[in-house]
Protein backbone atom coordinates (compact mmCIF):
# COMPACT_ATOMS: atom_id res chain seq x y z
CA UNK A 1 0.00 0.00 0.00
CA UNK A 2 1.42 3.80 -0.82
CA UNK A 3 2.01 5.72 2.07
CA UNK A 4 0.57 8.90 1.32
CA UNK A 5 0.22 10.57 5.05
CA UNK A 6 2.55 12.07 7.71
CA UNK A 7 2.03 12.77 10.83
CA UNK A 8 4.33 15.49 12.77
CA UNK A 9 4.02 15.88 16.62
CA UNK A 10 4.93 19.15 17.70
CA UNK A 11 3.44 19.69 20.87
CA UNK A 12 6.36 20.33 23.13
CA UNK A 13 7.29 22.53 25.30
CA UNK A 14 10.95 22.72 24.20
CA UNK A 15 11.97 23.37 27.38
CA UNK A 16 15.26 22.39 26.72
CA UNK A 17 15.80 25.08 24.96
CA UNK A 18 14.17 27.64 27.22
CA UNK A 19 14.25 30.56 27.43
CA UNK A 20 13.79 31.36 23.66
CA UNK A 21 10.78 28.53 23.54
CA UNK A 22 8.45 31.07 25.86
CA UNK A 23 7.03 32.51 23.18
CA UNK A 24 8.53 30.78 19.74
CA UNK A 25 8.12 26.86 18.94
CA UNK A 26 11.38 25.61 18.36
CA UNK A 27 9.57 24.12 15.33
CA UNK A 28 10.48 27.79 13.91
CA UNK A 29 13.78 28.22 14.86
CA UNK A 30 15.48 29.13 11.71
CA UNK A 31 18.38 26.90 9.91
CA UNK A 32 19.86 29.59 8.16
CA UNK A 33 16.78 31.25 6.04
CA UNK A 34 13.57 28.09 6.73
CA UNK A 35 12.61 27.34 9.78
CA UNK A 36 13.06 23.42 11.00
CA UNK A 37 9.61 22.28 10.86
CA UNK A 38 9.68 23.50 6.83
CA UNK A 39 12.61 21.07 6.52
CA UNK A 40 10.36 18.33 7.74
CA UNK A 41 7.47 18.95 5.50
CA UNK A 42 9.92 19.09 2.63
CA UNK A 43 11.47 15.64 3.66
CA UNK A 44 7.82 14.12 3.56
CA UNK A 45 6.64 15.79 0.20
CA UNK A 46 10.24 14.11 -1.46
CA UNK A 47 9.27 10.69 -0.24
CA UNK A 48 5.73 11.34 -1.88
CA UNK A 49 3.54 12.08 1.26
CA UNK A 50 0.74 14.56 0.06
CA UNK A 51 -1.26 15.23 3.49
CA UNK A 52 0.40 16.14 6.59
CA UNK A 53 -0.86 16.25 10.11
CA UNK A 54 0.65 18.66 12.60
CA UNK A 55 0.03 18.50 15.91
CA UNK A 56 0.21 21.51 17.92
CA UNK A 57 -0.64 22.92 21.37
CA UNK A 58 -1.17 26.38 22.65
CA UNK A 59 1.14 29.22 21.72
CA UNK A 60 2.03 27.62 18.15
CA UNK A 61 -0.15 29.16 15.45
CA UNK A 62 2.60 31.04 13.62
CA UNK A 63 3.39 27.53 12.45
CA UNK A 64 -0.37 27.79 11.08
CA UNK A 65 0.76 31.41 9.62
CA UNK A 66 3.52 30.27 8.29
CA UNK A 67 2.29 27.75 5.95
CA UNK A 68 -0.89 29.93 5.01
CA UNK A 69 -0.87 32.43 2.14
CA UNK A 70 0.15 36.17 3.05
CA UNK A 71 -1.80 38.91 0.85
CA UNK A 72 -0.02 41.19 2.25
CA UNK A 73 3.81 39.98 1.91
CA UNK A 74 2.93 38.66 -1.53
CA UNK A 75 1.94 42.02 -2.52
CA UNK A 76 4.87 43.77 -1.29
CA UNK A 77 7.29 41.33 -3.23
CA UNK A 78 5.15 41.30 -6.76
CA UNK A 79 7.87 43.11 -8.55
CA UNK A 80 9.89 42.54 -11.26
CA UNK A 81 13.29 42.30 -8.46
CA UNK A 82 11.60 40.48 -6.07
CA UNK A 83 9.88 37.56 -8.34
CA UNK A 84 11.96 34.86 -7.23
CA UNK A 85 11.38 35.41 -3.37
CA UNK A 86 7.28 35.90 -4.47
CA UNK A 87 7.46 32.68 -5.84
CA UNK A 88 9.66 30.86 -2.70
CA UNK A 89 6.54 32.25 -0.86
CA UNK A 90 4.01 31.48 -2.60
CA UNK A 91 5.58 27.92 -2.76
CA UNK A 92 5.47 26.95 0.96
CA UNK A 93 1.57 26.88 0.87
CA UNK A 94 1.63 24.12 -1.66
CA UNK A 95 3.98 22.27 -0.61
CA UNK A 96 0.84 19.31 0.99
CA UNK A 97 -2.05 19.30 2.19
CA UNK A 98 -1.09 20.54 5.67
CA UNK A 99 -3.68 20.54 8.64
CA UNK A 100 -3.14 20.99 12.39
CA UNK A 101 -4.66 19.71 15.35
CA UNK A 102 -4.08 20.80 18.78
CA UNK A 103 -2.86 17.91 21.42
CA UNK A 104 -5.31 19.95 24.59
CA UNK A 105 -3.26 18.02 27.30
CA UNK A 106 0.48 17.27 26.80
CA UNK A 107 0.34 13.62 27.95
CA UNK A 108 3.15 12.04 25.56
CA UNK A 109 4.12 11.22 22.40
CA UNK A 110 1.78 7.76 22.30
CA UNK A 111 -1.22 10.71 23.80
CA UNK A 112 -0.47 13.06 20.66
CA UNK A 113 -0.33 10.39 17.99
CA UNK A 114 -4.25 9.12 19.15
CA UNK A 115 -4.89 12.54 17.95
CA UNK A 116 -3.96 11.54 14.54
CA UNK A 117 -6.58 8.42 14.48
CA UNK A 118 -9.19 10.26 12.05
CA UNK A 119 -7.04 11.90 9.81
CA UNK A 120 -5.23 8.07 9.25
CA UNK A 121 -7.92 5.97 9.40
CA UNK A 122 -7.31 2.17 8.35
CA UNK A 123 -3.57 3.26 6.64
CA UNK A 124 0.39 3.05 7.22
CA UNK A 125 1.06 6.60 7.74
CA UNK A 126 4.49 7.63 8.84
CA UNK A 127 5.55 9.54 12.19
CA UNK A 128 8.43 12.18 12.19
CA UNK A 129 9.32 13.98 15.04
CA UNK A 130 9.09 17.40 15.12
CA UNK A 131 12.41 17.47 17.11
CA UNK A 132 14.33 16.45 14.69
CA UNK A 133 15.38 17.42 10.97
CA UNK A 134 17.21 14.84 8.73
CA UNK A 135 19.22 16.59 5.94
CA UNK A 136 20.62 14.20 3.23
CA UNK A 137 20.45 13.46 -0.54
CA UNK A 138 17.97 10.35 0.35
CA UNK A 139 14.80 11.58 2.63
CA UNK A 140 14.91 9.10 5.87
CA UNK A 141 11.32 8.89 5.76
CA UNK A 142 11.51 7.75 1.87
CA UNK A 143 14.01 5.20 3.36
CA UNK A 144 11.73 4.02 5.85
CA UNK A 145 8.96 4.25 3.24
CA UNK A 146 10.52 1.88 0.92
CA UNK A 147 11.42 -0.77 4.02
CA UNK A 148 7.72 -1.18 4.35
CA UNK A 149 7.15 -1.73 1.09
CA UNK A 150 9.86 -4.47 1.32
CA UNK A 151 8.80 -6.11 4.26
CA UNK A 152 5.05 -4.97 4.94
CA UNK A 153 5.66 -4.17 9.13
CA UNK A 154 5.93 -0.89 10.88
CA UNK A 155 9.35 0.64 10.61
CA UNK A 156 11.50 2.48 12.94
CA UNK A 157 14.11 4.62 12.13
CA UNK A 158 17.24 3.90 14.41
CA UNK A 159 21.38 5.38 14.97
CA UNK A 160 23.49 4.05 17.08
CA UNK A 161 23.44 6.05 20.41
CA UNK A 162 27.44 5.95 22.70
CA UNK A 163 27.01 3.31 25.02
CA UNK A 164 27.30 5.63 28.08
CA UNK A 165 24.24 8.16 26.25
CA UNK A 166 21.82 5.19 25.94
CA UNK A 167 19.84 5.63 29.01
CA UNK A 168 19.09 8.76 27.67
CA UNK A 169 16.88 7.25 24.64
CA UNK A 170 15.20 3.82 23.78
CA UNK A 171 17.25 0.49 23.51
CA UNK A 172 16.70 -1.91 20.48
CA UNK A 173 16.62 -5.46 19.96
CA UNK A 174 17.85 -5.79 16.00
CA UNK A 175 18.94 -8.59 13.70
CA UNK A 176 20.49 -7.94 10.79
CA UNK A 177 18.50 -8.92 7.70
CA UNK A 178 20.95 -6.96 5.01
CA UNK A 179 22.70 -3.64 4.33
CA UNK A 180 21.49 -1.25 7.06
CA UNK A 181 18.28 -3.19 7.41
CA UNK A 182 17.06 -5.03 11.14
CA UNK A 183 14.54 -7.17 12.66
CA UNK A 184 13.38 -5.41 15.47
CA UNK A 185 11.74 -7.48 18.40
CA UNK A 186 11.72 -5.86 21.16
CA UNK A 187 12.40 -2.57 22.78
CA UNK A 188 12.67 -0.53 25.96
CA UNK A 189 12.28 3.31 26.81
CA UNK A 190 15.62 4.51 28.73
CA UNK A 191 17.10 1.15 30.36
CA UNK A 192 18.06 2.68 34.00
CA UNK A 193 20.72 -0.36 34.54
CA UNK A 194 23.33 -1.63 31.84
CA UNK A 195 21.07 -5.20 32.22
CA UNK A 196 18.20 -3.63 30.70
CA UNK A 197 20.26 -2.53 27.50
CA UNK A 198 19.23 -4.26 24.51
CA UNK A 199 21.38 -2.53 21.98
CA UNK A 200 23.16 0.87 21.27
CA UNK A 201 20.36 1.46 18.49
CA UNK A 202 17.93 3.57 19.32
CA UNK A 203 14.61 5.22 17.45
CA UNK A 204 15.47 8.84 16.69
CA UNK A 205 12.78 10.80 14.88
CA UNK A 206 10.79 8.80 12.33
CA UNK A 207 8.86 5.56 12.57
CA UNK A 208 6.38 4.22 9.95
CA UNK A 209 3.40 3.05 11.39
CA UNK A 210 0.04 0.49 10.62
CA UNK A 211 -3.17 1.54 11.98
CA UNK A 212 -3.24 -0.63 14.36
CA UNK A 213 -1.29 1.03 16.77
CA UNK A 214 -4.21 3.34 17.56
CA UNK A 215 -5.82 0.25 19.53
CA UNK A 216 -3.35 -0.72 21.45
CA UNK A 217 -2.81 3.17 22.40
CA UNK A 218 -6.05 3.31 23.09
CA UNK A 219 -4.87 0.38 25.97
CA UNK A 220 -1.90 1.43 26.94
CA UNK A 221 -1.46 2.66 30.59
CA UNK A 222 -0.33 5.86 31.15
CA UNK A 223 3.20 5.53 32.85
CA UNK A 224 5.99 7.99 34.26
CA UNK A 225 4.28 11.13 34.66
CA UNK A 226 1.38 10.32 33.75
CA UNK A 227 2.13 10.14 29.82
CA UNK A 228 1.13 7.52 27.01
CA UNK A 229 4.40 6.35 25.73
CA UNK A 230 4.86 5.28 22.01
CA UNK A 231 7.12 3.06 22.58
CA UNK A 232 5.30 0.69 24.65
CA UNK A 233 2.59 0.61 22.09
CA UNK A 234 5.42 -0.18 19.17
CA UNK A 235 7.06 -2.53 21.26
CA UNK A 236 3.88 -4.81 21.44
CA UNK A 237 4.15 -4.69 17.99
CA UNK A 238 7.78 -5.28 17.88
CA UNK A 239 7.20 -8.63 20.43
CA UNK A 240 3.89 -10.22 18.62
CA UNK A 241 4.45 -9.72 15.04
CA UNK A 242 7.80 -8.00 14.68
CA UNK A 243 8.85 -4.27 13.45
CA UNK A 244 11.80 -3.05 10.91
CA UNK A 245 14.71 -0.78 11.70
CA UNK A 246 16.44 1.35 9.17
CA UNK A 247 19.32 2.66 10.03
CA UNK A 248 18.66 6.17 7.58
CA UNK A 249 21.07 8.00 6.02
CA UNK A 250 21.19 11.60 6.10
CA UNK A 251 22.40 14.09 8.92
CA UNK A 252 20.19 14.32 12.24
CA UNK A 253 19.97 17.56 13.67
CA UNK A 254 18.24 17.52 17.81
CA UNK A 255 15.72 20.81 17.25
CA UNK A 256 15.10 20.44 21.31
CA UNK A 257 18.72 20.75 21.88
CA UNK A 258 21.01 23.90 22.20
CA UNK A 259 23.91 22.78 20.34
CA UNK A 260 22.06 20.79 17.72
CA UNK A 261 20.36 24.36 16.65
CA UNK A 262 23.74 25.58 16.69
CA UNK A 263 25.10 22.23 14.92
CA UNK A 264 22.45 22.63 12.00
CA UNK A 265 22.58 26.47 11.19
CA UNK A 266 26.09 26.05 10.71
CA UNK A 267 26.64 22.74 8.61
CA UNK A 268 23.52 23.44 6.60
CA UNK A 269 25.06 27.14 5.96
CA UNK A 270 28.25 25.32 5.26
CA UNK A 271 26.37 23.77 1.80
CA UNK A 272 23.95 27.12 1.27
CA UNK A 273 24.61 28.88 -1.94
CA UNK A 274 24.20 32.05 -1.05
CA UNK A 275 26.30 31.73 2.24
CA UNK A 276 28.96 29.28 2.07
CA UNK A 277 31.34 30.89 1.14
CA UNK A 278 31.17 33.81 3.28
CA UNK A 279 30.49 31.44 6.70
CA UNK A 280 33.40 29.29 5.54
CA UNK A 281 35.97 31.90 5.50
CA UNK A 282 34.28 33.39 9.21
CA UNK A 283 34.63 30.04 10.53
CA UNK A 284 37.95 29.58 9.10
CA UNK A 285 39.16 33.46 10.85
CA UNK A 286 36.82 32.90 14.23
CA UNK A 287 38.77 29.01 14.86
CA UNK A 288 41.96 30.29 14.44
CA UNK A 289 41.53 32.27 18.26
CA UNK A 290 40.09 29.29 19.91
Amino acid sequence: MKITKAVIPAAGLGTRVLPATKSMPKEMFPIVDKPAIQYIVEEAVNSGITDILIITNRGKGVMEDHFDRSPELEKALDKPEKYEMLETVKDISTLANITFIRQIETKGLGHAILRAKSFVGNEPFAVMYGDDVIVGEDPAIGQLIRAYGEFGKGVVGVKLVPEEEIHKYGSLKVEKLHDNIFKCTDMIEKPDTPEKVLSCYSILGRCVLPPEIFDILEKTPAGKNGEIQLTDAMKQIAITEGMTAVEYTGTRYDMGNKLGVLQASIEVGIRHPEISEGLKKYLKEFVKNI
